[in-house]
């Protein structure tokens, strides 16, 4: 359904109301698809570069420890056997891919998912714009304190690249910045509440509507 919401000013005033597309921020979750996607993006997260050496890539062991009989211990052949401490390793990992693709439709599914969920649950908040005078991170937390979001983690997300807001958050922990257009699900699942500017509301109406 059709869900309306306040537009949020600079300064913390309240401006006009919108209402947020329906087929982005009112459709029913699919926590299915959502699960996958999160499975899925962190698996793609991974380097895949862990790797033991087997018997015959550990350096040294050429020579028999001792002879075949004689002498009452049991036969050895080589100093690197897996039995023995400096060996080497049997079944261990080797460097892998983890890539798994996941079909555009369903990740689209799950981006859509998320953003009604935290609609849902008055987690979005609209910003009329993210303007701030310059880089410091004084001028982020003001802000911060004026959107009620201080110590929350937050995805702000807004059309293109703003340089002052980007560097101004750098040093506080829990804020993420993004272009709205590259939104994924597990930045938006992962933030406690999603701050889209009015140009970046109208870039994921274009982009995911």
């Amino acid at each position: 359904m059709a869900m309306s919401i306040t537009v949020i000013k600079a300064d913390g005033s309240e401006g006009s109301k919108i209402t947020l597309p329906e087929s982005v921020f009112g459709i029913e979750p699919n926590e299915v698809v959502v699960h996958s996607y999160v499975v899925n993006y962190l698996a793609n997260q991974r380097q895949g570069n862990a790797a033991t050496k087997t018997r015959g890539e550990v350096n040294g062991g050429g020579a028999k420890p001792w002879r075949q009989k004689g002498t009452g211990r049991a036969r050895a052949g080589t100093i690197r056997s897996p039995l023995w401490r400096g060996g080497g390793t049997v079944f261990g990992p080797q460097p892998r891919c983890y890539y798994n693709r996941m079909p555009k439709k369903q990740k689209r599914l799950a981006l859509l998912s998320v953003f009604s969920d935290k609609a849902q649950r008055d987690r979005v908040k609209i910003l009329e714009n993210l303007e701030i005078s310059d880089s410091k991170t004084k001028n982020m937390v003001a802000l911060m304190n004026t959107l009620e979001l201080s110590g929350r983690k937050v995805l702000f997300l807004d059309e293109g690249v703003n340089p002052n807001p980007y560097v101004a958050s750098r040093n506080i922990p829990g804020i993420k910045i993004s272009r709205a257009c590259l939104a994924n699900t597990y930045d938006v699942l992962h933030a406690d509440y999603v701050v889209i500017t009015m140009s970046g509301l109208k870039e994921i109406e274009e982009v995911f509507a």
